[in-house]
């Protein structure tokens, strides 16, 4: 018998699945281990997730391979249902099994229950809030992309991931200057306050996304509601106006965010630097972010940070 004529099922998870699904992803998706309370918390836990949107390869009793697809259940704030919209956050198949069709056959299988479902595009992974990465990692997963080409998805941006060693971090000269010469036009970049909560939230609604508004609403609650101790925020003001904000927890930066009709100003510069600076007065001996754009990379690179991974997000119309 031919190795692709090997008897596979494709079936939707079951909770006896867990060993086999992780000893997959932690065999074929080497840069991205992951353990079994990760997958609970992002994966089974999520309200969106249901077992025939992660599909498993089943070859002689046991999972080879898995692809997790999901499709909102319930509404993300203002974005609601998007029910043309769909989102593949993990695909993999342990290398023993790879080269026997059991990746095909799961992507096919899964693109053919979701356009079942009335989706018209499915993305490859920028689902929030329990995305995994923003992308395929295009150094470590080539291969995948180059499968994933081949089937019809198309590459439609190329985010990118940094890091900066906070260790002897000191704020730019050049950015210290601009910060005084903003503070000479009454524009005021300081620690959030309980008093920020409302129109800094305003603020995120009004310029960017709904998932930057559910984490700085989370920020929040541990600032000011829970424990403070590995969050924080700053805010720039002018008078009652926000400008702008930048946040962190743990040694993870951002999201951060400037007005768009205030931007080349300097302030996202400051933002930027100063929330460093309170990271590294927390102890924190480095900072990450998981995407950016090459343009604002040239903002972050001011700062000490340098590119660690690039991914490719991709898109097939169904």
């Amino acid at each position: 018998m031919g190795a692709r004529a090997l008897p596979a099922i494709i079936r939707p998870y079951r909770p006896e699945d867990e060993p086999d699904v992780l000893a997959v992803w932690n065999a074929a998706l080497v840069v991205d281990p992951i353990n079994a309370a990760t997958w609970r918390a992002k994966v089974l836990l999520d309200p969106n997730f249901l077992p025939e949107g992660c599909l498993v390869a089943e070859v002689a009793g046991a999972a080879r391979g898995f692809l997790l697809s999901i499709t909102r259940q319930v509404p993300f704030y203002g974005d609601g249902l998007q029910p043309e919209q769909a989102w593949i956050t993990a695909f993999g198949v342990h290398p023993d099994w790879q080269g026997r069709g059991l990746g095909s056959a799961l992507l096919d299988a899964a693109l053919e229950r979701l356009r079942g479902l009335g989706c018209k595009v499915v993305t490859i992974s920028p689902y929030v809030p329990n995305y995994f990465t923003p992308g395929v990692d295009v150094n470590a997963y080539r291969r995948a992309v180059e499968f994933l080409s081949r089937r019809g998805f198309e590459v439609v941006s190329r985010p990118l991931s940094m890091r900066a060693e906070l260790t002897g971090f000191r704020v730019p000269e050049a950015i210290a200057e601009t910060a005084e010469r903003l503070r000479r036009e009454g524009i005021e970049i300081r620690l959030s306050q309980p008093s920020d909560i409302l129109p800094v939230l305003a603020f995120i609604k009004r310029h960017f996304s709904w998932d930057w508004y559910r984490e700085a609403s989370e920020v929040f609650r541990d600032l000011f509601t829970a424990d403070p101790r590995h969050v924080g925020m700053l805010v720039a003001v002018q008078g009652d106006e926000v400008l702008g904000y930048a946040q962190h927890r743990g040694e993870r930066f951002g999201p951060f965010g400037v007005d768009p009709a205030r931007r080349g100003q300097g302030i996202g510069r400051v933002l930027l630097a100063e929330t460093l600076l309170e990271m590294l007065k927390k102890g924190y001996h480095a900072a990450w972010f998981l995407w950016t754009s090459d343009d604002a990379a040239r903002l972050y690179a001011t700062c000490g940070f340098r590119e660690v991974r690039r991914f490719a997000v991709l898109r097939r119309e169904l």
